[in-house]
């Protein structure tokens, strides 16, 4: 008998997964049948996701409310969708995206094919906009240096009492914390600049 699970993931513990909850109960998931994972999207090690998938036999269906709650890796995505629809021979459905539903239409594969060939458009259409904000990050860093614009924070200057806590430091009779302390820097500080003054 063919079963549906519903996979539900927030980000944080703060976030509400009500919205989700509702969108499964409406399409027909029941609550013993609902996993789910209070993670990251950044990959599939959840314990909840990692027990539904545990749990597909072929036939059965996995519903998420919306691709980004599967994951946010369309790479890592694309392979799990591999996961469920080939090896495991499951179908998913996407509640917020009709096109992104796996169950067989007849006896063709025409829901199969369309799907697939939706999260192919889906997975290039990130990475390009990935690429293009790379892009835009880089020559929005380059126009800005052109105009004489400095990144990082300045370099502090090196105080005039500086050179005595040195030599106090080098001959021992004041340790790096002590000196950086009356010098209202921390001592990594004191000991970068103690390399400038030996250079």
């Amino acid at each position: 008998m063919k079963e549906m699970y519903g996979y539900i993931r927030v980000s944080t513990k703060d976030q509400c997964e009500e919205r989700q909850i509702i969108a499964m109960h409406e399409f027909g998931v029941s609550d013993r049948d609902i996993y789910m994972d209070k993670l990251s999207g950044k990959n599939f090690e959840r314990p909840q996701y990692k027990r539904l998938l545990r749990r597909l036999h072929p036939g059965d269906v996995m519903v998420v409310k919306s691709i980004d709650r599967l994951g946010r890796s369309y790479t890592e995505i694309q392979e799990q969708w591999r996961v469920i629809t080939k090896k495991k021979k499951a179908d998913i459905v996407v509640l917020d995206m009709p096109l992104l539903d796996t169950r067989q239409k007849g006896k063709d594969l025409t829901g199969t094919f369309i799907a697939d060939l939706v999260l192919q458009i889906l997975c290039y259409v990130a990475q390009v906009e990935r690429e293009n904000i790379r892009q835009r990050q880089a020559e929005g860093i380059a126009a800005a240096k052109a105009r004489g614009v400095r990144f990082g924070r300045e370099k502090k200057p090196i105080p005039d009492d500086f050179y005595p806590l040195w030599t106090q430091y080098q001959q021992g009779s004041i340790t790096a914390r002590a000196a950086a302390k009356e010098l209202g820097v921390v001592h990594s500080t004191f000991l970068k600049w103690g390399k400038y003054f030996e250079n």
